[in-house]
């Protein structure tokens, strides 16, 4: 089926995959995500192969989205209980128009029936195609973005683990600085601050792209959040530990003042959170310097 709805619209796995769904899960629960579309596994297919009633159907769905636009892979059998597909499946950051998004949106296709992301899934044991849906979001334009653990990663204490960066989170993901480091208890006392180094931002090029920005001496190291700041993000990881459960890995982002969630909460558990951690601090991601005036692409983690 053909089919392109809202994110608060997206219900059925098979359809959407688990990450759209996972996003309409936290639009219909009033969580704070970017507007949306998600696009059936048989419609990515369609525009993946230039069908013209396919790509007219997406640009309608897409026509009332604010620019610029995020596109992201949502297959159905994407980080599953059984795998994860990390650094296979590209998200495409920074679409300027909505005219270029069906071009995102092949290869977002691709890249999930690359040779390597197939060599991956039958090491896991799948050996049928992937179902690849898709969700195009407005793209944020953060003045402060990161990741926030629900419950410390490392020790397991009931607090919140706070990365910070300034600009897109993708600086904190692609390992491009030692973000600030706040531990929160849960009613939203600061437990500790600790200062990174963030010699570069991320930040989105007016006319689609995005380039590594240098951060004024001045704010290399100083604290990105303010009290105020914080005590919004630990009111966002009560409001997802409501409608997901315990030990969440939540991308944040802070726009105009508030607190959103531009991404799925994610489970882990802690060996994973100390590898995730490791590699964000000992080499960057994929594509992590991209070319000003190119979207900026990345694989996710």
């Amino acid at each position: 089926m053909k089919k392109v709805v809202p994110l608060i619209k997206a219900l059925e796995i098979s359809l959407y995959g688990s990450k759209a769904v996972g996003l309409g899960d936290a639009a219909r629960h009033g969580l704070p995500v970017p507007p949306g579309v998600a696009l059936s596994g048989d419609l990515v297919e369609a525009i993946a192969s230039s069908d013209e009633r396919g790509m007219e159907k997406l640009a309608k769905a897409v026509a009332a989205l604010p620019a610029p636009f995020a596109v992201r892979s949502s297959a159905v059998d994407e980080d599953g209980a059984a795998a994860s597909f990390a650094g296979q499946h590209l998200t495409v950051l920074n679409v300027h128009s909505a005219v270029d998004i069906p071009g995102a949106v092949r290869e977002v296709w691709w890249s999930a029936n690359s040779d390597s992301a197939i060599s991956y899934r039958q090491r896991v044991g799948m050996f049928t195609r992937p179902s690849v849906g898709i969700v195009v979001q407005t793209l944020l334009n953060p003045t402060v973005a990161g990741v926030m653990f629900t419950e410390h990663p490392v020790t397991g204490a009931d607090e919140r683990l706070i990365e910070a960066c300034w600009g897109l989170g993708e600086a904190v993901v692609a390992g491009l600085v030692v973000p600030d480091q706040f531990r929160l208890d849960r009613s939203g006392r600061v437990l500790e601050r600790k200062a990174g180094h963030k010699r570069v931002a991320i930040k989105s090029l007016p006319n689609g792209g995005t380039f590594e920005q240098q951060v004024p001496p001045a704010q290399v190291n100083q604290l990105c959040l303010e009290d105020v700041e914080l005590a919004a993000l630990g009111e966002l990881a009560l409001r997802c530990e409501k409608v997901y459960g315990p030990r969440r890995d939540i991308e944040w982002a802070l726009q105009d003042g508030d607190a959103l969630s531009p991404a799925v909460p994610r489970r882990y558990d802690r060996e994973g959170a100390r590898r995730a951690g490791a590699a964000r601090s000992s080499s960057a991601r994929p594509c992590s310097r991209p070319r000003a005036g190119r979207a900026l692409h990345r694989y996710e983690s």
